[in-house]
């Protein structure tokens, strides 16, 4: 996606989505298509992409794997200070339902436009080489409890990796440790379903996930 001004205007995040939002084609988006649309953007604007299909509160099935690779391929690629996003071929043919696109880009953007104005430059530290390989081991964990098909184990990972997108697309450190605290919070919340799905069985996890959400005002 390649801007027509020359002038020294931001492009907010929000925008940002509502512009890929606009462009999608009546197919559904695939990932190469969104890794394309995001331009200069770069990895945060298409973690955040990737990220918005688990993190929304409606039912998602069968993206959490792919896009949990994807994620995780990512993480490695910043971790190691490349530049440029290369993914798969097979994981770039991936699409999304047009439905689903049109939802999470809407709610993406429509997020962002209440939050944006607590988004901006700062604690920069948070972003150096050193920050960004730390940010991609984070993203690399949370991938992975994104793709462990157990119900519970998916949304606050998701969250916290979609958190992680905005901070290195402004570069916002707050922000990041914000993530951070979001990471470690999804970290513990999946372990414990985890465990609990491992030695007492299905029913035990879902009463878990159910009080935790609970607690955290999150239950119906």
């Amino acid at each position: 996606m390649q801007s027509t001004s020359t002038n020294t205007s931001h492009t907010s995040l929000a925008e940002t989505l509502e512009n890929i939002h606009f462009e999608t084609d009546q197919g559904g988006p695939s990932i190469g298509g969104l890794t394309s649309a995001v331009g200069d953007k770069g990895f945060g604007v298409l973690l955040m992409l990737l990220a918005l299909p688990s993190a929304l509160p409606v039912p998602a099935p069968g993206y959490s794997i792919p896009f949990g690779i994807a994620m995780a391929i990512i993480a490695a690629q910043i971790f190691v200070g490349r530049k440029t996003i290369w993914l798969p071929r097979r994981i770039m043919a991936f699409r999304v339902h047009p439905r689903l696109a049109s939802k999470m880009l809407r709610s993406g953007a429509s997020f962002l436009r209440r939050v944006e104005t607590l988004i901006k430059p700062r604690m920069r530290w948070m972003h150096s080489r050193a920050g960004h390989s730390a940010l991609a081991v984070i993203i690399f964990i949370m991938a992975v409890f994104m793709m462990i098909p157990i119900p519970g184990t998916n949304t606050m990972p998701a969250m916290s990796i979609f958190i992680i997108g905005v901070s290195m697309s402004e570069e916002d450190g707050f922000i990041a440790i914000g993530a951070i605290a979001c990471a470690i919070l999804a970290a513990t919340v999946s372990g414990v379903v985890l465990y609990l799905f491992c030695t007492q069985g299905p029913e035990a996890a879902e009463g878990a996930k159910d009080w935790i959400k609970a607690q955290l005002g999150m239950g119906a």
